[in-house]
């Protein structure tokens, strides 16, 4: 079997059974790709069979190219995810190179936007979008991220099925899992004015938000929109489409949310996903103590 072959196989699984977003499909066949070329791999036995200590090896050369402790650790997982469905191919059993480790990884605390903020993001979209229809539908996009916690590869994969928005949400997430979102009245009323001003048909089956020809819209676009928002409205880089997921997340911590609560709102497969909005939440409060207390304005 060719190199091709075997890479349209992991893309067509990423893609349908596991449902990654595109990102992720990209990241991890590239990922697939370096490693057959430089093993000289071209059947899924092989793959199978493949030993700790060339995935060591491969990995080493790869850090020895500039990559850094991050990108390890994400190549390590797209090759473990690659290595089992090599094996789920050939019927092997286990795979030693599964219970390799990747170099630890220091999570960094998110830094999320406040409500007005998040407001005047998805205002500021409207008002630099080229067209009245595509700014409502890019404000309805932020607007789920941060009203509903929706990854933007969730909001993008909804159609046109979800019409007319009821108070809840279904929601697939990652690993094909389904989750209820409740849905507050400024977001359905965002995406019912985003449905009608779009000038193409929103079929059940389709892409709910569109592209300007009609196609389904890539996360690129809204990136590129949120960075015209946000550069007009003078906030930094870190104001991204993900950090109002993460908005959703530390306000509702703030409010008083649990966090076994909070895991099922996001569709964090484990709970030490969620615990990192703990930080964040102490990390607003001693900001606004150092700001508040006399002593540590002197």
């Amino acid at each position: 079997m060719s190199v091709s072959a075997l890479l349209d196989q992991w893309r067509d699984h990423l893609e349908i059974a596991r449902r990654r977003s595109p990102h992720t499909v990209r990241a991890y066949v590239a990922t697939a790709e370096r490693l057959l070329l430089a093993l000289g791999l071209s059947d899924w036995q092989a793959i199978a069979n493949i030993s700790n200590r060339d995935i060591r090896g491969h990995l080493a050369a790869r850090r020895a190219e500039g990559i850094g402790n991050v990108s390890t650790a994400r190549e390590l997982s797209a090759l473990k995810s690659f290595i089992a469905f090599a094996c789920e191919q050939t019927g092997t059993e286990g795979g030693t190179d599964l219970r390799l480790r990747g170099p630890r990884v220091k999570k960094g605390v998110p830094r999320p936007v406040t409500p007005d903020e998040a407001t005047n993001l998805a205002d500021m979209v409207m008002a630099t979008s080229a067209a009245e229809w595509t700014g409502k539908r890019d404000a309805a996009i932020l607007l789920l991220l941060y009203g509903a916690g929706l990854r933007i590869a969730e909001a993008l994969s909804l159609t046109g099925a979800v019409l007319p928005l009821g108070e809840t949400l279904v929601v697939t997430g990652k690993g094909n899992k389904q989750r209820v979102v409740p849905l507050i009245p400024v977001v359905r009323e965002a995406v019912a004015a985003y449905a009608q001003a779009c000038p193409h048909p929103l079929d059940g089956d389709k892409a709910l938000f569109k592209g300007a020809r009609g196609g389904s819209l890539s996360q690129g676009m809204v990136q590129k929109a949120m960075a015209r928002a946000r550069k007009a409205l003078g906030m930094p880089d870190s104001a991204t489409p993900h950090a109002l997921r993460h908005s959703f997340a530390t306000h509702l911590l703030g409010a008083g949310a649990d966090l076994r609560s909070l895991q099922e709102l996001l569709g964090h497969a484990s709970l030490g996903s969620t615990q990192i909005y703990t930080k964040v939440d102490a990390a607003r409060m001693l900001e606004a103590y150092r700001s508040a207390h006399p002593r540590e304005r002197d």
